[in-house]
């Protein structure tokens, strides 16, 4: 091989590298081991780690700590799911653009959307694709996000903002809410969205109705994100609506992994099909007349002109996305209504009794719905520390994500949390 490409010894291939910055040794590696002495090694290191799993749960912001239902992860593990590339070959990948369009008919029916998209990276990346969506669809360059949207999604936002493509503009939060007349201050014939979220950052439900009519008395779009998790329960955005709908899909089935990979879902009215990114499946018929699914309305970049893609989003969560599929299918209509109900009791449970012990409380007085925001009266990375090290995760510490919330935990509660759980987890944290 070296002599075919001219060389005479390894080292010459790194001639153009300066003799400076090379190392000029062998690198300070162990030697090598069995394969079995190396698998003790890792189960070593991993034994160190504590997993979400291994504790009880109380933070959310974003990832939660839902119960997946066995099935999901059996039906993910099929080699024909789980070595899957991209159904670049329609005749061939029957069975990943089934699962893919089902996908799709199901983000439909929580978001009360016509259609939906195979889903994008994450929450956040959904959610700024939606701003670049409606400033494309209204041909106006202004997007007016709520300050209680979630604060990484919002730096996201403004991320993509630094290209000049769109200006941002955030709404104050008061009470924990957008309030619709802080909103109208902002809104203008050049804005082209309204971005919200319900729940938003903090649990509370925002006025959907009232932000829903301001943007579009304005000539702008009206953009929701949501939890599909609590889609049992509340009405969908579509009914106050909205008109591009998004959300971060992982409550659906798919574990927290330590903090990802998740799937963003994207769905809006069919008016607006043609500006939407990412790829979508569509049903038809071959030419036996038998049903087939194919990828169509492809406006990414790797299939048009760069120029004219809606999104440089090349990919998807797909794999993501069939856990989400697999988990609507095996829970139904009811299981998610009771998975809902289920979180949203146990959370206002939890929040009354921090409350009563006198060692927190509440910076916000709006409505909420499983995960709710309280000031911690003493030092919440100490609390945090020790509560870890008790076998709990005490909520988020917001302040960690902005200074300007510290002392503020961010408590939420899924249905795995048992009474018995919220009882000793009030008794130890107010015991330190």
């Amino acid at each position: 091989m070296l002599s075919a490409v001219g060389a005479t010894s390894v080292d010459d291939l790194f001639e153009s590298v300066p003799a400076a910055v090379r190392l000029g040794r062998p690198l300070a590696l162990p030697g090598g081991v069995s394969e079995m002495e190396a698998a003790a090694t890792l189960r070593a290191l991993s034994d160190r780690n504590r997993p979400a799993s291994r504790l009880v749960s109380f933070a959310g912001a974003g990832c939660y700590d839902h119960y997946v239902p066995s099935i999901v992860d059996h039906v993910l593990r099929r080699p024909e799911f789980f070595t899957a590339y991209t159904p670049y070959q329609p005749e061939v990948s029957q069975g990943t653009l089934q699962n893919i369009y089902e996908f799709q008919s199901m983000i439909c029916e929580i978001t009360g959307m016509d259609v939906a998209n195979a889903s994008m990276y994450d929450g956040a990346t959904a959610f700024v694709e939606a701003a670049l969506m409606a400033a494309r669809t209204t041909k106006r360059d202004k997007v007016v996000v709520a300050g209680s949207v979630h604060p990484e999604w919002r730096v996201v936002l403004d991320t993509y903002a630094e290209s000049g493509i769109i200006e941002v503009v955030t709404c104050p939060v008061e009470d924990g809410l957008t309030a619709a007349a802080s909103a109208a201050l902002l809104v203008d014939d050049a804005t082209a969205a309204i971005l919200v979220s319900n729940p938003n950052f903090f649990g509370h439900f925002e006025d959907l109705a009232a932000l829903g009519d301001l943007a579009h008395a304005a000539g702008a779009l009206f953009v929701v994100s949501m939890n599909p998790a609590l889609a049992g329960v509340l009405e969908s955005p579509a009914s106050f609506g909205a008109d591009i709908v998004v959300g971060e899909g992982q409550p659906l089935g798919n574990a927290m992994s330590f903090g990802g990979p998740g799937l963003g879902f994207f769905a809006c009215r069919e008016q607006y099909l043609r500006q939407m990114p990412g790829r979508i499946v569509g049903r038809t018929v071959d030419v036996d007349g038998a049903g087939a699914f194919v990828l169509t309305m492809q406006t990414r970049e790797q299939h048009i002109r760069r120029e004219k893609a809606t999104s440089n989003i090349c990919s998807n969560h797909a794999l993501n996305a069939l856990a989400a599929a697999v988990y609507l299918s095996s829970v139904g209509a009811e299981g998610l209504a009771e998975v809902g109900r289920a979180c949203i009791a146990k959370a206002h449970y939890l929040r009354e009794a921090l409350l009563a012990t006198g060692t927190f409380d509440a910076p916000f007085s709006a409505p909420f719905a499983h995960e709710f925001a309280l000031r911690y009266t003493g030092d919440v990375v100490a609390m945090h520390a020790e509560m870890t090290r008790r076998g709990y995760i005490a909520g988020v510490d917001l302040g960690s994500i902005d200074p300007g919330m510290d002392g503020l935990v961010l408590f939420a509660v899924t249905e795995k949390r048992t009474r018995a759980e919220i009882d000793a987890f009030v008794e130890e944290v107010v015991s330190l």
